[in-house]
């Protein structure tokens, strides 16, 4: 399925509160690979950005003044979505934005014109619990570079995050590797057969066999102590 990792900028927090959204940034997927095939929009609010939200993405009011209207490009920007699973972080708020400038605009709501919603950040909180899973943390926790994000901006924000699922989504086959794709690029694959190595098996220490341990109650104390790993070994031992 196409994807589409997609963000927006708002005037503030509050879509039901009369905030709109004033930048839209798209980056289009295919088969886990940027195709560059992007759509950016800076939009007319047609309000002042509260001041907090004016720190957070720098884009004046009166830079705003003279670009398009939401309701100018909902066409253009719901054909460029049509069908594709979308990817955002902290997906119900943009969404709730999203569905409230369709509606200003007449519109359906936005799942009518989209694949499944996936919420980066419900995927990070169950792959990190306990841990901060804000775009940045995770940009240096899976070691993508957000060093020229010094403010927030849409078209930017999802290119960063694009990077960010790959790497969230990314399962053991990033151990065989595909030096080119036979079909789409013409080159031969080479692929690592891992089993042709004797791998030494390497056991925890005292202290890491502690510090295990602690992670394991920390998992247990977010799960409600539904942690796989205990409810693995209990059946292993039963």
């Amino acid at each position: 399925m196409r994807q589409i990792v997609l963000d927006t900028e708002t005037t503030g927090l509050s879509a039901e509160g009369g905030d709109r959204i004033i930048e839209i940034g798209c980056v289009e997927l295919l088969a886990r690979k940027l195709t560059g095939n992007n759509k950016h929009f800076y939009l007319n609010p047609e309000r002042d950005s509260h001041e907090d939200a004016l720190k957070v993405h720098g884009i004046s009011n009166e830079f705003l003044r003279d670009k398009p209207k939401f309701s100018a490009v909902a066409d253009e920007l719901m054909e460029y979505l049509a069908g594709a699973e979308i990817i955002i972080h902290n997906a119900a708020f943009d969404v709730a934005f999203l569905n409230k400038e369709l509606e200003l605009s007449g519109k359906p709501a936005f799942k009518t014109y989209v694949g499944p919603v996936t919420d980066t950040l419900m995927m990070a909180k169950e792959m990190y619990p306990g841990k901060r899973n804000s775009l940045d943390a995770l940009c240096d926790r899976l070691g993508v570079d957000n060093s020229s994000r010094t403010l927030h901006g849409a078209l930017l924000d999802a290119e960063l995050l694009a990077d960010v699922y790959i790497n969230l989504t990314r399962g053991q086959d990033a151990l065989l590797i595909d030096m080119a794709d036979s079909d789409s690029m013409g080159g031969i694959v080479t692929r690592v057969d891992l089993t042709a190595f004797t791998l030494p098996v390497l056991l925890a220490n005292d202290k890491e066999a502690a510090e295990h341990e602690e992670v394991l109650k920390q998992l247990d104390k977010a799960s409600g102590g539904k942690t796989v790993w205990r409810i693995s070994t209990s059946a292993a031992v039963a």
